[in-house]
């Protein structure tokens, strides 16, 4: 049996945020807005920061507004929620995203659920959460999205083939789920108190693993032909020959080098799924924008 297609995730979110690009200026053209993105940090957190900055350059370069609030770590709820407020009725912001984790002390959900619905491009609002459920339009989890659109990217129309969700986070698992049964997929979502989870998995055409554990998902769980969607970043201690001593490498919840070997095609990790997290953000932005202003998100460039 030969190799597994590799899913190239970094080529495919250049072209989608190429494509954004010319959405953006065609709406600016057209209709006036130029679609304005509020990222707010509380705290040092360095993993955070980095998300940051590079969600802050995507912006700029795809043509959008790039509005930055960065909070100090002693920050309380009450002052993050003014800044919310602030951006809700700021009609130059279309997209508000809160860097996750927030400091001890403030509540997440609260936080979330203070976003206006209409801005809320991580779809992390119950409303959002809500209309994805029940099958109606609205803003998307990001990672999610992208992922989707990678297996239709791979596999066409995904209607009827079976799928298998690894992980049951609001965040990944359980949204993807209600994508891909969107999309008419049978779905099964497993997570650590599955029974029998390795032939759960080994039924599946398509297996989307989003659990967090580096390596979990070994070849052998693997359908011979299927699509794997690893979703997982985890950085480890580095063990190849020649390593410096303390290195460390990302890997995904797939061992890869055992899948590559049985799957049919499958995300690297990385290369994979993280780089359409933020072209799927600039996607969301777009979408809020041409919503709020009541106007046809504009055709691509």
């Amino acid at each position: 049996m030969s190799q597994a297609r590799i899913i190239d995730g970094k080529a495919f979110a250049e072209r989608l945020r190429a494509r954004l690009k010319g959405q953006v200026e065609d709406l600016a053209r057209r209709h006036g807005p130029v679609p304005g993105l509020a990222v707010v940090l509380v705290g040092e957190d360095p993993a955070s920061q980095v998300y940051v900055r590079s969600k802050g350059r995507a912006t700029v370069e795809a043509g959008m507004r790039s509005f930055e609030h960065r909070l100090p770590e002693s920050t309380d709820q009450a002052t993050l929620l003014a800044v919310i407020d602030r951006l809700n009725r700021d009609p130059e912001v279309h997209g508000i995203l809160v860097q996750l984790p927030l400091p001890r002390g403030i509540d997440a959900g609260a936080v979330i659920e203070a976003i206006d619905p209409a801005k809320d491009v991580d779809g992390f609002h119950p409303y959002n959460a809500g209309r994805l459920a029940l099958g109606l339009p609205g803003l998307v989890p990001c990672t999610p999205l992208g992922c989707l659109m990678l297996l239709r990217d791979v596999l066409g129309d995904l209607s009827g083939r079976r799928a298998l969700v690894l992980g049951r986070s609001t965040i990944v698992g359980r949204p993807m789920a209600q994508l891909l049964l969107g999309a008419d997929c049978t779905v099964t979502i497993a997570h650590s108190r599955t029974r029998d989870l390795v032939e759960e998995c080994r039924r599946a055409e398509i297996l989307v693993a989003a659990v967090g554990r580096p390596g979990m998902v070994r070849g052998d769980w693997i359908r011979p032909g299927a699509t794997v969607i690893d979703v997982g970043i985890n950085r480890v201690a580095a063990k190849e020959p020649g390593d410096e001593p303390g290195k460390t490498r990302l890997v995904g919840d797939v061992d890869f080098a055992e899948a590559v070997e049985v799957a049919g095609a499958i995300t690297p990790v990385p290369g994979g799924v993280g780089p359409m997290t933020i072209a799927c953000l600039l996607h969301n932005t777009l979408h809020a924008a041409c919503a709020i202003h009541g106007v046809p998100v504009p055709e691509a460039a």
